[in-house]
Parts: C-alpha cells; structure tokens; sequence
C-alpha cells in the first residue's frame, strides 16, 4: 500500500468498517484459509514470568516479498478472533470480520501485502490461555493463569512476524482492541512499521481494577463457576450468553434485525441464537485477562516514540469510542510530533 493513497483507504474503512465479531454476507475472492500455529519457548512476560510454552494462532493472506518488507498486521478486537479474511477449507463457513476490506485489489490489497492476522495472547480460539495446560500442574491455567499486559501481546506478535520472515511492516491495523494493539506497537516497535491504522479504538484504557472484579463477579454468578474452575462442570455459558447478547444490543444488533424479525419476541430469539455459539467456545477466563492488560494500558504517554504515520478512524454509531475522543487524541499526537491523519 502506498501511503499517499491513503485517501482511499479513509473512505473505506469509514464505509465498510464494521461491528468486530460479527460476520457480513457476500462472496470473498479469498478461500482456503488455513489457521496456523507459532510456538514461542520461555516466553518472558513484562513482569518477569516466563511461560515455559506459548503457542499464537493466525492466520494469511497473500505472499510476502523476497525483501520481506510488504507485510500488514491485523489485529482483533476484545470478543473476536484472528479469521480477518476470506473463508476458512473448502467449505462455506463465516467470511471473515474484514473481508470486505482484506483481499485482492481491495483497501488492503493482498495482490502486493503479506497480511498476517494474529490471535492474541491469552485469547481463546487457539492461542494461549486460560483454558491451555499449564506444564506444572497437568491441568489448565484457569484463574492462574498469569497477568498480561498489551505489550506482552505485541511482543508475541513480532516473534510471530520473525518466524514467517517478515523484516518490515506497511502497516498495523485492527478495530477495538485490535486498535489497541496497533497504538501498542506504534511506541513499542517504533520503527518496524509505515503506517499504523487504529479504528473504532483509544490509545488508553479506562475502568481500572473496579472493572476488572465487576467482571469476575458477574462471571461468578453462573452457576458452574466454581471458584473459577468450571472446566469440568460444565463451563460457564449460562452467564456468556447473557453478556454476549447485551454486548451485541449494544453493537446496534437490534436495529440490524428489526426489519427481518419485526416481532420484538423473535427477534430476541434470533439474537440468543447468535450469542449462543460465541457463548459455547468462548473461555470466559479469556474476558477477564483481555480487559486487565485493557485497563493497564496506556500508550499514550509514549506518543513520543510513535515514528510510523497515524490514520485514526471513528464512527458516528460507535457508543465505546465516539468522535468526541478524537480532538484531545490528535492534539496529543500533534504535539509529540507524530503525523497524524483523522477521519
């Protein structure tokens, strides 16, 4: 992608952007995706624990040049997962988040970048969590499993890129927490990247521990919870559904469906079925250790370090991050001399 089309890539994102976790209809140009998996050894936390095994799902698509400087990393969001692009086998399973943005001749254009898509630490479908075995017990992490924090999330991530050859990024980009991690890496890796597209995002977390144990007690109120261990009671997806589906109420689902289920009883129906699945695979420990590194963030107060350029993207609907974060965000990035784009 060449930075001074960066124009198009505003209108697309503002039109297409779309609510993370939830699939859209269509035909992609991208089929037979693969999900992959990087093992990293002794791997070193931020605050000094080493987890003796890591393993980092993702995902690509396209291929990356000899010089290994055409690579785009795309992050997901707090409730989602890696599947950014195209449909996964043979078979016609959910086309991925961004689907309408990821592919040949598209926004991001996987005829010229290598676009890797990375689960991140301590999420579920794959990557290393609460739910994996912890080598020093046999049995799984669960409430155990170490802190985290975004830095260490992007750390895995470039040993991720380092094992796939990739030297340089065009660009990072991700949606909510996705744009999370691309600020993250903006001050962490500095100079490993072009550009850095956060969207539907903030570069600081807020809610502090407070939000973190208001989670943990709604998570206990399932009736499986036991202690955290629900592994072998059935797991929690009681309480998942009902978090679930006040989270996709709040993404706009309602209106979304209103025309097809016009009855508000179907259309509560309709929206239970939707949240169900999520709530059957979904670790709600994975909940928990996402938003204590999302309250401890803060690559703000690092602005300073970003050296890429920044388009920031919000949306009018969006009721986390609305456009009336953006003045103080950009005055931040003036001021630290970052050159910086909003839309």
């Amino acid at each position: 992608m060449n930075w001074s089309a960066s124009i198009v890539v505003k209108l697309v994102l503002v039109l297409l952007v779309i609510t993370p976790g939830l699939a859209f209809g269509g035909e992609s140009t991208i089929t037979g995706v693969e999900i992959k998996i990087f093992t990293i050894r002794d791997f070193q936390l931020e605050n000094g624990v080493i987890l003796p095994e890591v393993k980092i799902a993702y995902e690509t698509y396209g291929n990356l040049a000899n010089d290994g400087r055409n690579g785009l990393l795309v992050a997901h969001g707090y409730t989602s997962d890696h599947h950014a692009a195209g449909r996964r086998g043979t078979g016609d399973g959910p086309l991925g988040w961004w689907d309408a943005l990821i592919g040949p001749d598209k926004a991001i254009d996987t005829n010229r970048l290598f676009v890797v898509s990375s689960n991140m630490l301590g999420s579920t479908f794959g990557s290393t969590n609460a739910a994996s075995v912890n080598p020093a017990t046999g049995k799984p992490y669960g409430p155990h499993f170490p802190e985290i924090s975004l830095v260490d999330i992007v750390n895995a991530q470039r040993a991720l890129l380092g094992s796939l050859g990739v030297k340089h990024l065009v660009a990072v980009a991700g949606p909510s927490f996705g744009g999370f991690q691309t600020f993250q890496w903006g001050v962490t890796f500095p100079d490993f990247m072009d550009g850095l597209i956060p969207v539907v995002t903030a570069p600081k977390g807020w809610g502090g521990e407070k939000a973190v144990n208001d989670l943990i007690a709604r998570l206990a109120t399932d009736p499986n919870w036991n202690g955290g261990w629900y592994y072998d009671h059935g797991g929690i997806t009681q309480v998942l559904t009902q978090i679930r589906i006040e989270t996709l109420k709040k993404y706009g689902i309602e209106a979304q469906l209103a025309s097809t289920y016009p009855d508000p009883k179907s259309r509560e129906e309709a929206i239970r079925k939707l949240a169900e699945p999520w709530a059957k695979t979904f670790d709600g420990h994975s909940l928990v250790i996402l938003l204590r590194a999302m309250v401890r963030f803060n690559a703000a107060k690092d602005f300073e370090k970003i050296r890429a350029k920044v388009l920031y993207v919000l949306s009018r609907t969006d009721q986390l991050f609305p456009p009336s974060i953006a003045p103080p965000v950009m005055e931040k990035l003036r001021v630290a001399k970052v050159e910086a784009a909003y839309f």
